[in-house]
């Protein structure tokens, strides 16, 4: 095997694992998935294990990391997992269900099918008949981030 990698990894430490660690969190930031979060905390542990076990084989290392990325990223899902919130409403965070039937003024006329809506605090792009800024209109449906709308 020595041949295949000439000494590339022969001189990891243990502070390159946690380096990587911080960069995988890091990621994690960027990521819509908690997923590099605990790959980084494996390569952590890599490198904990490799400042206790400083003769560790670069093998070992990639071995510990693989099995420890597996295993916390299903122990990370298994306890933070979407489906153990219980609530008595099935359709909180759904934005479909939210924001169905509910009237919003325009704040740039639709035009051509086209405009905005405000919505709380912020504004979305809404679809419906022409409809000028300052008129009220109900939401009828959600197609991916665009509100469906109608006027009242």
């Amino acid at each position: 095997m020595e041949g295949l990698t000439n000494g590339l990894f022969d001189n990891l430490q243990f502070w390159h694992w946690l380096v990587f660690a911080i960069v995988l969190v890091i990621l994690e930031v960027f990521s819509p998935a908690a997923f590099f979060m605990w790959m980084g905390a494996a390569a952590g542990v890599t490198g904990l294990a490799l400042l206790a076990l400083p003769e560790m084989s670069w093998q070992i290392q990639f071995i510990l990391f693989s099995v420890a990325s597996i295993a916390s990223i299903l122990v990370g899902r298994t306890f933070f997992s979407r489906k153990s919130a219980n609530t008595d409403d099935p359709t909180l965070s759904q934005l479909e269900h939210e924001l169905t039937g509910n009237v919003y003024e325009v704040e740039k006329d639709i035009v051509n099918g086209s405009g905005r809506i405000k919505v709380g605090e912020s504004t979305w792009k809404a679809q419906g008949p022409d409809s000028k800024a300052g008129s009220s209109v109900k939401v009828i449906g959600v197609k991916g981030a665009v509100l469906l709308v109608e006027p009242v």
